[in-house]
């Protein structure tokens, strides 16, 4: 009589080493997976922190001075919550304006926020803290050059942009070209 019973311990010794290297790999799928997602997704929150903690808040905004060849708009605003202090000279304005009405096609004014006043403590901005409110008069008349005055029922876009951080936008609605008059 044969005694076959060491054979059949030698295969399933054969398939328990082949299902732990099947298991082994299917891990190291699994951890190399994990650690992918998490890698995407600690980028995506470092992105989305960086684009809206630097970003601007906007409160109001409304028709400025209106004196000929230097029409103004007035931006009241803020950083947005959570946002670390930025340089004035960082944050930037761009007004869009369709004139091809009148022959001139689509302008655009930009400036920078360096002449920003601090409305907490009524001086000039240093760096833009979190929790003041500042306010800047922004010459949309383009200095020279086809700008985007206000003019009575007209739709202007104003970009507000910081160097490094997120980017706001808003629809300019001129109701009225009256100084004061609200057009958000």
């Amino acid at each position: 009589m044969n005694d076959d019973w060491g054979s059949i311990g030698i295969g399933a010794m054969i398939v328990f080493i082949a299902l732990i290297l099947v298991a082994a790999v299917a891990s190291a799928v699994i951890i190399q997976t994990g650690e992918k997602l998490q890698q995407n997704a600690q980028q995506s929150g470092s992105d989305t922190q960086q684009e809206i903690s630097g970003k601007i808040s906007i409160i109001t905004v409304w028709v400025g001075d209106q004196a000929a060849g230097a029409e103004e708009i007035t931006i009241v605003f803020e950083l947005a919550p959570g946002s670390e202090p930025m340089a004035n000279t960082d944050v930037f304005s761009t007004v869009i304006c369709d004139n091809t009405g009148a022959g001139q096609g689509v302008n655009q004014v930009q400036s920078d926020f360096a002449a920003a006043t601090d409305l907490d403590d009524a001086t000039g901005a240093g760096p833009f803290i979190p929790g003041a409110t500042y306010m800047i008069h922004v010459d949309v008349s383009g200095a020279g050059t086809a700008g985007c005055e206000p003019a009575l029922n007209a739709e202007h876009q104003l970009l507000i942009t910081a160097n490094g951080g997120g980017t706001t936008y808003e629809t300019l609605y001129y109701k009225s070209t009256d100084e004061g008059e609200a057009i958000i």
